[in-house]
């Protein structure tokens, strides 16, 4: 499965950046295929090890902030594999015939 979601600090200082590295931090040490944008970090792989994901970066952003957003989507597709990088092969394959 793919996880895109966003964690947002509430209540707290202005910046906001170094709680957020701080949770894209978790998903880059989880070891689980994952990618960043400047709007959600996804994460591929099974239920439990990616919810398991997200509920330690929202909680490393919990210890520092009163309060969390946290906006999830998830493409649940059991037995795909490597749909992180393979859709976007796709789009580029059929963008690149024109």
């Amino acid at each position: 499965m793919l996880i895109a979601f966003s964690v947002t600090p509430l209540g707290g200082d202005d910046s906001v950046g170094d709680l957020v590295a701080e949770a894209v931090r978790v998903v880059r040490e989880s070891g689980l295929p994952n990618r960043t944008d400047a709007m959600f970090t996804t994460i591929e792989g099974e239920w439990d090890e990616v919810m398991a994901v997200v509920k330690r970066a929202v909680d490393v952003v919990a210890a520092h902030a009163p309060r969390v957003s946290v906006v999830l989507k998830a493409d649940v597709r059991p037995g795909v594999t490597d749909a992180l990088t393979g859709k976007v092969a796709r789009i580029d394959a059929r963008l690149a015939e024109g």
